[in-house]
This record gives C-alpha cells, structure tokens and sequence, in this order.
C-alpha cells in the first residue's frame, strides 16, 4: 500500500468530546493535513439538513476525502491507516499481524461498544445466541488477556488499533463504564501518554468552552 498524493484536503466533521475525538488523534499521530469542520451539537447543529445530508444518523464522525464519504469510527480508522501506510500504523496485506489488527479493529465495533452501551442503560441480552457479543464480562476478559501479553494490543508492535482501543477505554475506565482492571490502566499509561492524545484533548477542551458559551448565548436570546 503506498500513501496518497496530497493533492486534496481531507475534512474531518467533528464535535468535542465525541467519537470523532478518535479520529483527532489518528490523524495527528499520522501528521495528515485536514480541515476540521465543527459541529456544535449542544444546539442540535448535527440534526440540521446541512449536516443530515453528509450523514443522515445525524452521527460523528464523518470524512470526506475528494468526495468520498466515510462514516463510522472504524471505518475512518481502517481507511486512513491504509491510506497513510508510512505512518506504520496499518499492517500490509501479506504482514501477518493484518488478520489480527481486522480482527480487533473489529471487535471494538462489534463486540466492545455494544457490550458496555448495553451495561450503561441496565440491559442485558435475553439470549446469548442472538446477542452479537455474548455477554459483557467475557467481551471485557478476552480484551484483558489479549492486552495481559502487552506491551500493546498485537504485542511489540503499536497500530491505529491501540489510539482506537485506548481512546475508548481511558473514556470508559474515567466514567466507570468500564472497571479499572490493573492490565487496562497499564495500558493506558503506555498508550494515551502519545502527543496526539494531549493534542485532541487540548482542542476539545478549547472547543467544547466555545459551544458552551454558544448555547448559553442562544438560551439568553430566545
């Protein structure tokens, strides 16, 4: 896989403190040049049409590179470590830790998120046989023994999968949707000490006090 050509501007549509927060650090970690399109959704900018149009979910966040859209965490993760291969973060295709970095790239999407979503609003699948990850504790101690072995998530080697998996659980592990287990909090202090985690979370700070100070100016005028 080799790099693009620089030529067109990536744009990242994003909101503070969100999933699209990910995508922030990718792309620093990567060094890739983009645009950064704000939304504000303390006043519902990602309900409106303009935004609806990109992606109707109403969801962050979105990419758009040369007129190819792509929505969804994961995907924009899969695509720009692809994309930007030099950065190292994506195994090739014939590099034998490709299956393993899809197959966590993807239970992160399929297994992880649902899981803990599921625990935070007090469900718990009826059936294991229908539920697309089982159940809780056993999506949690799979992540743990495969992050026991260390020191990241495909051993010696960091990928876009530990900025993805490390974002998630230092939000999780912060707001107790996740137990602090010993392996995850060493983890974390080997991941989430990179520059591009202080740089996302700089800017969301700066963000989120401006669309503070927006809605609260929009409250005072109606």
């Amino acid at each position: 896989m080799s790099d693009k050509a620089m030529g067109n501007e990536l744009v990242l549509f994003h909101s503070p403190h969100t999933r699209s927060s990910s995508v922030l650090i990718l792309l620093n970690e990567l060094n890739v040049p983009f645009k950064l399109h704000v939304l504000n959704m303390q006043v519902e900018e990602n309900r409106q049409p303009a935004y609806l149009a990109v992606n109707p979910l109403g969801k962050v966040p979105a990419l758009l590179d040369d007129g190819a859209l792509i929505t969804d965490q994961v995907a924009i993760y899969l695509y720009l470590a692809d994309l930007f291969s030099s950065g190292g973060l994506a195994p090739g295709l014939s590099d034998p830790l490709r299956g393993p970095y899809l197959r966590w790239m993807l239970y992160y999407s399929a297994c992880f998120e649902p899981a803990v979503c599921d625990k935070a609003m007090g469900w718990v699948p009826n059936e294991q046989k229908v539920s697309p990850y089982g159940d809780y504790d056993t999506v949690l101690g799979i992540l743990i023994e495969q992050l026991r072995a260390g020191p990241y998530l495909l051993g010696e080697r960091l990928t876009a999968a530990d900025l993805l998996w490390a974002t998630a659980l230092k939000y999780c592990t912060a707001f107790g949707s996740v137990e602090p287990d010993p392996v995850i909090m060493q983890y974390l202090a080997r991941v989430t000490t990179r520059p591009c985690f202080a740089y996302a979370t700089e800017l969301d700070t700066r963000l989120a006090a401006d669309h503070d100070a927006e809605r609260l100016a929009q409250k005072a005028s109606n």
